[in-house]
């Protein structure tokens, strides 16, 4: 296995390690960590939003994937002067967006609902309220699971792109230096690939986080080494220390939500059923018709004897 001693995240510095969930790996690994974004966030412009005709409060409920999500719907509504009202639900991909929320309005637990983990998770949350008209605020960049999980379930939403993504320039970082490059999403994929065209024969140590990353990465012919969420590693940092462990990688978890999965009707106890003595139809029929002539047979003796009796009590002299 090659020594890995510098890593390059491609997330924001942290305001403090000490509180990161990568300060497990440089203690116990002794590892440099760049942080460094490989993309700009930029706010599509009210003026620009408007042409949409997307109108904030016509909706009820809001599903949020990420802080910047949040961030943007907020600014938008000022700048619109669309006031959110109260009455508003708002649906997270996990709590730590919906915590998020409360440099917006007063956290409520009847209006704030997240998922576990993914965003099938949410999916799961939202089916309770599927009677909601939904506003997903989201980038230019494609989020095709998130479409396709909320396109099967039925429900009624609409995507409203509130920021786009750009990639930044980063051809002062020197690449070479680094023994590994964590990417946490298509456009820090479509910036790496930019800026660095021959990344390929590089022969970096990859991570990636989640499968639309990792469709990124391989659509640019790059091999991925590490893949986070897994079962074992939920977190990017726990997967990277998985691998400096050196234990066996996991498939990226990809769960769908129960409200799709299909669920198997029980099968009845088998019964016994009564074999027939005819295996031929015909002969049944046939047996049927003279059961029916024999009857009608009887039927007939016993009203001829009935009248021959009749006939005899009105004529006793015969």
């Amino acid at each position: 296995m090659v020594k890995i001693k510098n890593i390059l995240i491609s997330q924001p510095e942290p305001v403090s390690i000490e509180k990161s969930p990568f300060k497990n790996l440089v203690e116990k690994f002794n590892l440099n960590l760049t942080f460094y974004k490989f993309f700009d966030v930029v706010g599509v412009e009210a003026k620009e939003f408007r042409k949409e005709r997307i109108y904030l409060l016509n909706y009820t409920a809001v599903i949020f994937n990420s802080k910047n999500s949040v961030d943007h719907y907020f600014r938008l509504a000022k700048e619109l002067r669309e006031e959110i009202p109260d009455t508003m639900k708002y649906f997270c991909a996990s709590e730590a967006i919906a915590l998020y929320l409360q440099n917006y309005v007063q956290y409520r637990k009847r209006k704030i609902f997240f998922g576990k983990q993914t965003f099938a998770d949410l999916i799961d949350v939202m089916h309770k309220h599927k009677d909601e008209h939904f506003l997903f605020p989201c980038s230019d960049e494609a989020q095709p699971e998130s479409f396709k999980l909320l396109d099967k379930s039925k429900y009624k939403y609409t995507k409203a792109c509130m920021y786009k993504s750009l990639p930044r320039d980063l051809s002062h970082l020197k690449i070479d230096g680094f023994d590994m490059i964590v990417v946490f999403s298509p456009v820090g994929v479509k910036s790496l690939c930019q800026n660095f065209p021959d990344i390929k024969s590089k022969n970096k140590i990859i991570a990636a986080f989640g499968q639309s990353t990792q469709a990124a990465l391989i659509e640019n012919g790059l091999n991925i080494n590490i893949v986070a969420p897994t079962k074992s590693a939920p977190s990017m940092a726990m997967a990277i220390e998985d691998y400096m462990l050196g234990k066996e990688p996991e498939p990226l978890l990809v769960s769908k939500p129960a409200t799709l999965k299909k669920s198997t009707p029980k099968k009845a106890p088998a019964t016994k059923k009564a074999k027939s003595v005819f295996t031929n139809k015909s002969k049944y029929v046939a047996l049927l018709e003279s059961k029916r002539t024999l009857a009608a047979e009887k039927k007939a003796e016993v009203a001829r004897r009935k009248a021959e009796a009749e006939a005899k009590k009105n004529n006793p002299t015969e």
